[in-house]
């Protein structure tokens, strides 16, 4: 999970728990065979080796392990047998880049907007793009949370009523690059999330996934300052 003051620290702010209780106190034992620790509700692993897998999801699967409404989940795609887990979500309708791993600190981490953690997206929208909407995506648009961290956006061309963006944000709101289009008059038709930190999809095909090489989990480790 981190060093013993970063995990004391997580103790205290009533962050952790196990076995689906907050720990409340320093010094509670465990046992790695049986236990389940939790940070933020994202198991940490105590006992298998730390595994760390990209998944390129198709639109119509849920970016979940389990769906109440019986959708297609990413368990679907991912390999069997192996306890992991998605860092993140993408909507039903989105397709790309997924991280999946069963280390829950580096999860925390990405996913925590203070390490700062590009998310980069390709994005196909329907509307008028003018300066205002982008110089609006840039700077901040109002949502319901409260106003969105600056974005970089990069308009990639377009035709037939049609525009292509390039958006990358390090929050992680809900459905956030839909709803930030669709403050400034712009409507999704096509999202893909292509890049997570020095993370990209590449040539990885749709429905595919593949583990990382230790040298990108090096890189992803250096970006959270690990």
């Amino acid at each position: 999970m981190g060093s013993r003051r970063r995990c004391e620290e997580l103790i205290r702010e009533g962050r952790v728990t196990l076995n689906g209780r907050v720990v409340d106190r320093m010094g509670v034992r465990l046992d790695p065979r049986r236990d389940q620790v939790a940070v933020d509700g994202i198991p940490v692993n105590t006992t298998e080796p730390l595994r760390y897998f990209m998944l390129n999801k198709p639109a119509g699967y849920v970016s979940t392990l389990q769906d109440p409404q019986g959708r297609p989940t990413i368990r679907d795609i991912l390999p069997q047998g192996i306890r992991l887990f998605p860092v993140g979500r993408l909507d039903l309708d989105s397709r790309g880049l997924v991280l999946v791993t069963n280390d829950g600190h580096l999860a925390n981490r990405i996913m925590h907007p203070r390490f700062g953690i590009d998310k980069g997206y390709v994005v196909v929208v329907e509307g008028k793009l003018d300066r205002y909407a982008l110089r609006k995506l840039r700077s901040g648009v109002e949502l319901e949370e409260g106003v969105t961290a600056p974005a970089r956006v990069r308009h990639l061309g377009g035709g037939e009523g049609l525009e292509v963006l390039e958006i990358v944000i390090h929050q992680g709101w809900k459905r956030q690059v839909r709803r930030m289009c669709r403050a400034v008059g712009l409507e999704v038709r096509d999202l893909v999330r292509n890049r997570i930190g020095p993370l990209t999809l590449s040539d990885l095909p749709e429905g595919s996934w593949r583990e990382l090489s230790s040298g990108e989990v090096e890189e992803l480790f250096r970006a959270l300052g690990l």
